[in-house]
């Protein structure tokens, strides 16, 4: 798959989605600069240190991936591409395929998300 960063229609979709601006204190670091790189490193599969410089910094980067993660952001943001491109007749129930699959840790435990941060104990 090609890396391409987000056209404008992709980021009026995603920005009503993403967290508002805090009032107070810092701002947040460029959102759509932020998700380029996080899609750059995700489709390439480069290592975060890997990741252009211009996407900022690659913490930020992985650091949002992850908390958009847990708070459930990226799941209502595809939710919505499912829904509004079902609406749009671009997406058909008629055929689905689902691909799942799973990887044991050595130990035998099961892992349940890829972004399970909880402290496991040994």
């Amino acid at each position: 798959m090609e890396f391409r960063e987000l056209s404008d229609e992709q980021w009026k979709f995603i920005k009503p989605f993403l967290p508002p601006q805090p009032i107070t204190g810092r701002k947040r670091a460029d959102d759509r600069k932020v998700i380029n790189g996080i899609i750059f490193v995700l489709i390439t599969g480069c290592r975060w240190a890997d990741m252009p410089q211009c996407y900022g910094s690659r913490a930020t980067a992985w650091r949002r991936l992850k908390w958009w993660s847990e708070e459930g952001i990226w799941y209502e943001i595809m939710e919505s591409l499912r829904d509004s491109t079902y609406q749009d007749s671009k997406f058909s129930m008629d055929i689905v395929c689902v691909d799942s699959s799973f990887v044991e840790t050595k130990k035998g435990e099961k892992i349940r998300h890829t972004m399970d941060t909880r402290k496991r104990k040994v």
